[in-house]
């Protein structure tokens, strides 16, 4: 999986990022690199980002930050974020 852009309405795949990361602090860093060079490419809308991810093995904290600056291009954008959490 791991991150899909995908137009809400049509569910057309508009980005596939960080494809054999499954680790959740490298998805959102693609994400965040990805909201800061392509935000001008989509007029705003109805998108869903879904970030698939494993727990990460013997984690005891610590783990992805999604920033302000990438929360606000998403608010802009009208993008929802949906996390799915996938088993080993």
């Amino acid at each position: 999986m791991p991150i899909y852009v995908k137009d809400e309405q049509s569910n057309e795949k508009l980005a596939h990022l960080a494809k054999e990361h499954w680790e959740l602090p490298v998805q959102i860093t693609e994400l965040e690199n990805w909201l800061f060079e392509n935000p001008l490419n989509l007029a705003p809308s109805k998108y869903i980002v879904d970030v698939g991810f494993s727990i990460r093995e013997n984690a005891c904290g610590g783990g992805a930050i999604l920033s302000s600056e990438a929360m606000a291009i998403m608010g802009k954008l009208g993008i929802k974020l949906y996390l799915s959490e996938y088993g080993e």
